[in-house]
């Protein structure tokens, strides 16, 4: 199914509302205008295997973009608005775009890359003048509405969030297949395990860049349910719309569930959030308190699954399983799991290792760097490939997550994982935001550092210092709690929650 499906049954149908504007998109409209950019685009001479840009807030025709190259064999990179012109430029560059398109609410972010960016030939914005770009209604206008004669399926090709290093574009194959053609990976692992269906309205508090939020719209447009974007994240806004859209799916991640725990109570209770029956979360490890209380809250509404922009393996687990087994992130729904050490070898139960996932053959590349793909690779099975993350099944498959290889602390020669210190401080009344990090240390190799924001109005000090440490060791072993804390005013966070560690250290070298 795509968008052409709703447009010829149910034309006039929202497929994107707009949750604080209002403003919103038919499927007729979807479908007419990703059809007319497909169309401009082929007579640009851009042809299959070919790449755009979109640089945009969170906007209607975000959607219509991505459903342009879908339906024309073009990647398609999103990118990050909130990069600097030198980090965007690169991305543009990198990722071989021939158009780029941008709306004019971060018009002079596109401006300032036009003499940057070469490679582009075709550049248009929507919304509003920006220098150097056509308008895109009216480029649009100026084509026929008539689909392609072929409509190859397209792919987006998306760069990691950069918490370690420089962004990667995370390249999978072209589908072999035509857009109206079944097929489609993302249908086939979660549309019926969270019920998408014509009757679902999807809640998108999240930035549309990202890889979650961008297939998982898309997701709900190929079964034909009506997409709530928010144009950003607020707690309470997000339980205004989904009483106001009697919201049935969303997608979350961590840190938007603590600032909705750390509502008052009366503003919690204010909304009707009865509609929902599906809550997903992911992109992020979760506190077990903070899930223990969402779940209190919503009920057995929340869905887990862990997976990553490249699409290597996914696991899943519901209310029922998360509450008999807390902290696992699930059991492998595509791929097969396997622990394993440094050396490549297999680990057994309970071990902590790197993890891997096995497919048939590997679903993706690190767009121009074969030598970083390689690094994701196990040493004797090159199918089986890992993003870093380190973790342990137990008896029964389900996964539990430790943290990312690159963020653990050797002090004494004992490996120590910040996630764990960081959820132990997660829902401290006096915290509103925590990293946790290792520092060079003369005796230890590195000694345990927390960084703390902490909540508003709560003064900070050698007291709340030692609070903080005690609080930790009443719940984790001693040894891992931090050995000093530092007060800031805020924490480097992505949009979609992770920690830019990177930055966080850099404070400190």
């Amino acid at each position: 199914m795509y968008p052409g499906t709703y447009a010829r049954t149910t034309p006039d149908k929202p497929a994107v509302i707009m949750a604080g504007s209002g403003r919103s998109l038919t499927y007729r409209e979807l479908d007419e205008n990703s059809t007319r950019l497909a169309r401009l685009l082929h007579e640009a001479g851009l042809r299959r295997g070919d790449g755009i840009a979109l640089l945009s807030d969170n906007n209607v025709r975000y959607l219509e973009v991505y459903w342009a190259a879908l339906r024309s064999g073009l990647y398609v990179t999103a990118v990050n608005h909130h990069l600097n012109p030198d980090e965007v430029a690169y991305i543009v560059e990198d990722c071989g775009a021939r158009a780029l398109i941008a709306s004019a609410a971060v018009g002079p972010l596109a401006e300032a890359v036009v003499g940057t960016t070469p490679g582009v030939e075709v550049r248009l914005a929507y919304d509003g003048p920006v220098a150097g770009h056509t308008d895109y209604l009216g480029a649009l206008k100026q084509v026929s509405g008539e689909p392609l004669d072929v409509e190859p399926a397209g792919a987006d090709m998306l760069y990691s969030s950069g918490t370690t290093g420089r962004p990667k574009g995370v390249r999978s194959p072209l589908p072999d297949r035509q857009i109206h053609e079944p097929g489609d990976t993302l249908v086939a692992v979660f549309a019926a395990i969270y019920g998408f269906d014509e009757d679902s309205v999807y809640l998108s508090p999240a930035p549309a860049y990202h890889a979650a939020p961008l297939r998982f719209c898309s997701l709900v447009h190929r079964t034909g349910g009506t997409v709530i974007m928010m144009e950003r994240f607020d707690a309470e806004k997000a339980l205004a719309a989904i009483e106001e859209h009697r919201v049935t799916h969303s997608q979350w991640v961590p840190t938007m569930f603590v600032r909705m725990l750390k509502l008052p109570e009366e503003v919690r209770d204010r909304y009707e959030l009865d509609s929902l029956r599906v809550a997903i979360h992911a992109a992020a490890p979760c506190p077990v308190e903070v899930k223990r209380a969402m779940i209190d809250w919503w009920g057995p509404t929340l869905f887990e699954y862990y997976a990553a922009t490249e699409a290597n393996g996914v696991t899943l687990i519901d209310s029922a399983q998360w509450l008999a087994k807390p902290g696992s992130v699930g059991r492998a729904a595509l791929g097969v799991l396997h622990i394993c050490d440094d050396e490549g070898t297999e680990l057994p139960s309970g071990s902590v290792g790197t993890v891997y996932f096995e497919r048939d053959e590997v679903p993706f590349e690190y767009h121009g760097d074969q030598a970083k793909t390689r690094e994701t690779q196990h040493p004797q099975h090159p199918t089986w490939t890992t993003t870093g993350d380190v973790g342990y099944a137990d008896d029964e498959g389900f996964l539990f997550l430790t943290d990312r290889k690159a963020f653990m602390i050797i002090s004494g020669g004992v490996n120590i994982y910040p996630q764990e210190v960081e959820n132990a401080l997660a829902l401290h009344p006096k915290v509103y935001d925590v990293a946790v990090i290792g520092l060079p240390d003369e005796d230890l190799g590195e000694q345990v550092k927390a960084v703390v924001q902490a909540a508003p109005g709560v003064p900070t000090g050698p007291g709340l210092e030692r609070e903080l440490i005690d609080f930790v060791r009443e719940r984790i072993a001693h040894y891992k709690a931090p050995r000093s804390i530092d007060f800031v005013d805020d924490l480097p966070r992505s949009p979609t929650g992770k920690l830019v560690k990177r930055l966080i250290r850099a404070r400190y070298e």
